[in-house]
Protein backbone atom coordinates (compact mmCIF):
# COMPACT_ATOMS: atom_id res chain seq x y z
CA UNK A 1 0.00 0.00 0.00
CA UNK A 2 1.43 3.40 -0.92
CA UNK A 3 1.79 5.59 2.14
CA UNK A 4 2.62 8.87 0.41
CA UNK A 5 1.05 11.55 -1.69
CA UNK A 6 3.72 12.99 -3.98
CA UNK A 7 4.06 15.71 -6.58
CA UNK A 8 7.08 16.81 -8.59
CA UNK A 9 7.68 20.53 -9.10
CA UNK A 10 9.78 22.28 -11.73
CA UNK A 11 10.86 24.78 -9.09
CA UNK A 12 13.99 25.42 -7.10
CA UNK A 13 14.16 24.10 -3.56
CA UNK A 14 13.75 27.43 -1.75
CA UNK A 15 10.88 28.46 -4.01
CA UNK A 16 9.18 25.11 -3.43
CA UNK A 17 9.57 25.34 0.36
CA UNK A 18 7.99 28.79 0.39
CA UNK A 19 5.11 27.58 -1.78
CA UNK A 20 4.59 24.49 0.39
CA UNK A 21 4.38 26.59 3.55
CA UNK A 22 1.77 28.84 1.93
CA UNK A 23 -0.26 25.97 0.47
CA UNK A 24 -0.35 24.19 3.84
CA UNK A 25 -1.30 27.40 5.68
CA UNK A 26 -4.11 27.99 3.18
CA UNK A 27 -5.50 24.59 4.21
CA UNK A 28 -5.28 25.29 7.96
CA UNK A 29 -1.94 23.59 8.66
CA UNK A 30 0.73 25.21 10.77
CA UNK A 31 4.34 24.02 10.89
CA UNK A 32 5.19 22.69 14.36
CA UNK A 33 8.57 21.20 13.56
CA UNK A 34 11.21 21.56 10.89
CA UNK A 35 14.14 19.22 10.32
CA UNK A 36 16.83 20.24 7.86
CA UNK A 37 18.14 16.75 7.13
CA UNK A 38 20.89 18.01 4.82
CA UNK A 39 22.32 20.34 7.48
CA UNK A 40 21.96 17.78 10.25
CA UNK A 41 23.76 15.00 8.36
CA UNK A 42 26.49 17.43 7.33
CA UNK A 43 27.00 18.65 10.90
CA UNK A 44 26.80 15.27 12.61
CA UNK A 45 28.32 12.93 10.02
CA UNK A 46 30.11 15.15 7.52
CA UNK A 47 27.78 13.68 4.87
CA UNK A 48 26.75 15.75 1.85
CA UNK A 49 23.34 15.18 0.32
CA UNK A 50 20.68 17.03 -1.63
CA UNK A 51 18.40 19.62 -0.01
CA UNK A 52 15.98 17.67 2.18
CA UNK A 53 13.54 19.27 4.63
CA UNK A 54 10.92 17.59 6.81
CA UNK A 55 8.06 19.84 7.89
CA UNK A 56 5.84 18.68 10.74
CA UNK A 57 2.48 20.11 9.69
CA UNK A 58 -0.50 20.21 12.03
CA UNK A 59 -4.13 21.18 11.64
CA UNK A 60 -5.19 21.68 15.29
CA UNK A 61 -8.90 20.81 14.89
CA UNK A 62 -8.03 17.59 13.05
CA UNK A 63 -5.31 16.71 15.56
CA UNK A 64 -7.80 17.24 18.38
CA UNK A 65 -10.37 14.96 16.73
CA UNK A 66 -7.76 12.27 16.17
CA UNK A 67 -6.51 12.47 19.77
CA UNK A 68 -10.08 12.22 21.06
CA UNK A 69 -10.50 9.02 19.05
CA UNK A 70 -7.17 7.52 20.14
CA UNK A 71 -4.68 9.08 22.54
CA UNK A 72 -1.88 6.96 21.07
CA UNK A 73 -2.40 8.54 17.63
CA UNK A 74 0.09 11.19 18.74
CA UNK A 75 2.71 8.71 17.56
CA UNK A 76 1.59 9.50 14.00
CA UNK A 77 1.13 13.25 14.42
CA UNK A 78 1.96 15.75 13.03
CA UNK A 79 1.54 15.13 9.31
CA UNK A 80 5.04 14.99 7.89
CA UNK A 81 5.61 16.81 4.62
CA UNK A 82 8.97 16.32 2.92
CA UNK A 83 10.48 18.72 0.38
CA UNK A 84 13.62 17.51 -1.35
CA UNK A 85 15.66 17.96 -4.48
CA UNK A 86 15.52 15.14 -7.01
CA UNK A 87 17.79 16.00 -9.90
CA UNK A 88 16.51 19.13 -11.61
CA UNK A 89 13.14 19.04 -9.85
CA UNK A 90 11.81 19.21 -6.31
CA UNK A 91 9.60 16.52 -4.80
CA UNK A 92 6.93 17.33 -2.26
CA UNK A 93 5.68 14.32 -0.35
CA UNK A 94 3.07 14.03 2.38
CA UNK A 95 2.26 11.04 4.50
CA UNK A 96 -1.11 9.69 3.40
CA UNK A 97 -3.44 10.34 6.37
CA UNK A 98 -5.25 7.10 5.53
CA UNK A 99 -2.21 5.33 6.97
CA UNK A 100 -3.55 6.29 10.42
CA UNK A 101 -6.62 4.16 9.83
CA UNK A 102 -4.68 1.32 8.26
CA UNK A 103 -2.06 1.18 11.01
CA UNK A 104 -4.49 1.48 13.92
CA UNK A 105 -7.47 -0.38 12.49
CA UNK A 106 -9.71 2.27 14.11
CA UNK A 107 -12.63 3.22 11.90
CA UNK A 108 -13.30 6.19 14.21
CA UNK A 109 -10.22 7.84 12.67
CA UNK A 110 -11.56 7.56 9.11
CA UNK A 111 -13.43 10.91 9.09
CA UNK A 112 -10.32 12.69 10.39
CA UNK A 113 -8.10 10.95 7.84
CA UNK A 114 -10.55 11.76 5.05
CA UNK A 115 -10.62 15.46 5.97
CA UNK A 116 -6.84 15.61 6.31
CA UNK A 117 -6.49 13.89 2.92
CA UNK A 118 -8.84 16.40 1.32
CA UNK A 119 -6.84 19.31 2.76
CA UNK A 120 -3.43 17.85 1.89
CA UNK A 121 -4.58 17.04 -1.63
CA UNK A 122 -5.83 20.62 -2.02
CA UNK A 123 -2.45 21.94 -0.86
CA UNK A 124 -0.57 19.65 -3.26
CA UNK A 125 -2.91 20.58 -6.12
CA UNK A 126 -2.29 24.27 -5.45
CA UNK A 127 1.44 23.61 -5.69
CA UNK A 128 1.06 21.88 -9.04
CA UNK A 129 -0.22 25.10 -10.63
CA UNK A 130 2.41 27.46 -9.16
Amino acid sequence: MPYDRTIRLDAGFDTAVTAVRKALADQGFGILTEIDVKATLKAKLGHDMEDYLILGACNPPLAHQALEADRSIGLLLPCNVVVHRDGDTTLVQALDPGAMVTLTGLDTLKPVADEATTRLDAALSALAVT
